[in-house]
C-alpha cells in the first residue's frame, strides 16, 4: 500500500513545509506515519479494532502499573490471603475497560436505532451526536447516505408525479373534449325529441334526459378533479375556494373555509402541491372519517405557509395509507413538513408547513412538476 511518510528526524521550515510525498511499502505501523488518519478512513474496521486495542491495551497498562508499584506482592503458591486482593483487581480491570468501551462505541446505539426508524418520506432525520474518531467518520458517512437517498427518492418521486399530473390532464381534455361534448349532443338531441314526442312518452324521455344531464354533471366534475382548471386560470385562492364548495355539495359534511388574503406570491409547484394535497385530505375526510364538520385553512406565519385540514371524525388513524404516503411525498418536492395527529375519537388534524425558501418563490414560475424536481430540506 502506497502512503505518505514523515521524515522521523530534523525539523521542517520554510514556507513550503509538509509532508514529503513518495512511495514504499507499507511497514503495518500505520501509529508513526503521518498518513495514519487518510489510513484509519478508508478502512473502518481497522480504525475500530485500533480503538477497542487502545482500550484494551491502555487499562492493561495501568493495570500492570498499579501492580508494580503497590506493595501487594503474589506469591507461588498463591495463599489464600492474596485471591481476595487479586479478585478485586481484576475486577476493577474489567470493569474498566467495560466502561471504557461502552462509551466509546455509545455512538453506535444511537446509530442503531436510526437505522430502524428512519424513512425517507420523513425528511431530515440524522444523527446530531458525530462520536470521535473513526465513528464520526461512519456516522458522517451514513448521513450522507441518507442525503443522497432522499435527494434520488425527491427526483424520482417528481418524475413520477409529473407523469401522473401529465396524465391526469390528458384523461380530462379527453373527458371533456370527446365524452362530454358527445353527451351534450345527445342531450340536445333529447331536447328535441322531447318537444315533438307525444304526451305519454314525454315522462319516460324527460327521465332519459336528466339521466343523460346528470352524466355530463359528473362527467364535468371528474374532469375538474383530474385537472384543476381554476387553479390554471384564477389562482390558489379561488381553486380552494371552488374545492370545498364541490366537498360540501358532494359529502353533506359542513366545511368552514378560512385562507388568508395576504398570501404571498407562490410558485406553480407549491400551489399544485398544496391543492392536491388539501383534495386528497378532503377526500379521505369523506371516506373514512365519519365527521360532521371540517376546517379547511391555509395561513401565513412567520415566513411559514401552513395549510390545515381538520375533522372532528373518528380519528385513530395509525397506518397511513397510499393517500396520507403520496400526500407526503408531494410535501418533500417542495422541502416541506407533513404531519398528521389522529388521536382515537378525537378527529384527524394534517398540517403542511411549507418553509419560507419555497414561500418566496418567483410568481410568474407556472411550470409545475414537470420543470423540476425540488430537493428535501433537513430540518434543524
Amino acid at each position: 500500500m502506497n502512503e505518505r511518510t514523515e521524515p522521523r528526524a530534523g525539523p521542517r521550515s520554510g514556507p513550503h513545509s509538509g509532508p514529503r510525498t513518495g512511495t514504499g511499502h507499507d511497514t503495518g505501523n500505520d501509529t508513526v506515519t503521518g498518513g495514519t488518519a487518510a489510513a484509519r478512513s478508508r478502512h473502518p474496521a481497522r480504525a475500530l479494532f485500533w480503538r477497542l486495542f487502545a482500550i484494551n491495551g491502555l487499562v492493561f497498562t495501568a493495570g500492570t502499573f498499579v501492580l508494580a508499584l503497590s506493595p501487594a506482592t503474589v506469591s507461588s503458591p498463591v495463599l489464600l490471603t492474596e485471591i481476595p486482593v487479586l479478585i478485586v483487581g481484576l475486577a476493577l480491570i474489567i470493569t474498566a475497560n467495560a466502561l471504557l468501551i461502552r462509551k466509546s462505541l455509545a455512538p453506535l446505539d444511537a446509530l442503531t436505532t436510526l437505522m430502524r426508524r428512519v424513512d425517507l418520506l420523513r425528511a431530515g432525520d440524522r444523527l446530531t451526536d458525530s462520536g470521535n474518531g473513526d465513528l464520526a467518520q461512519l456516522i458522517g458517512t451514513f448521513n450522507e447516505m441518507l442525503d443522497r437517498l432522499e435527494a434520488e427518492r425527491s427526483a424520482s418521486s417528481a418524475h413520477a408525479l409529473a407523469a401522473q399530473e401529465g396524465e391526469r390532464q390528458r384523461i380530462a381534455r379527453e373527458l371533456h373534449d370527446e365524452i362530454g361534448q358527445s353527451l351534450t349532443v345527445a342531450l340536445l338531441s333529447l331536447k328535441r325529441v322531447v318537444d315533438r314526442a307525444p304526451e305519454e312518452l314525454r315522462e319516460e324521455l324527460s327521465a332519459a334526459q336528466e339521466t343523460v344531464r346528470a352524466s355530463l354533471d359528473e362527467v364535468r366534475r371528474v374532469a375538474r378533479r383530474l385537472r384543476p382548471g381554476v387553479l390554471e386560470d384564477l389562482g390558489l385562492h379561488s381553486a380552494l375556494s371552488a374545492l370545498s364548495s364541490d366537498f360540501a355539495q358532494a359529502s353533506g359534511i359542513a366545511i368552514t373555509r378560512e385562507i388568508g388574503t395576504d398570501l404571498p406570491p407562490l410558485s406553480g409547484e407549491v400551489e399544485l402541491v398544496l391543492y392536491r394535497i388539501a383534495q386528497e385530505g378532503l377526500t379521505n375526510v369523506a371516506r373514512h372519517s365519519r365527521a360532521r364538520h371540517v376546517e379547511l385553512s391555509l395561513r401565513q406565519e412567520k415566513g411559514r405557509l401552513t395549510l390545515r385540514i381538520a375533522d372532528d371524525g373518528r380519528g385513530g388513524v395509525d397506518k397511513e395509507g397510499a393517500g396520507i404516503r403520496g400526500m407526503r411525498e408531494r410535501a418533500l418536492l417542495i422541502g416541506a413538513r407533513l404531519t398528521v395527529d389522529s388521536p382515537p375519537g378525537g378527529g384527524t388534524d394534517v398540517r403542511l408547513v411549507v418553509p419560507p425558501h419555497a414561500v418566496q418563490a418567483d410568481h410568474t414560475d407556472r411550470g409545475g412538476l414537470a420543470d423540476h424536481a425540488v430537493h428535501p430540506v433537513k430540518e434543524s
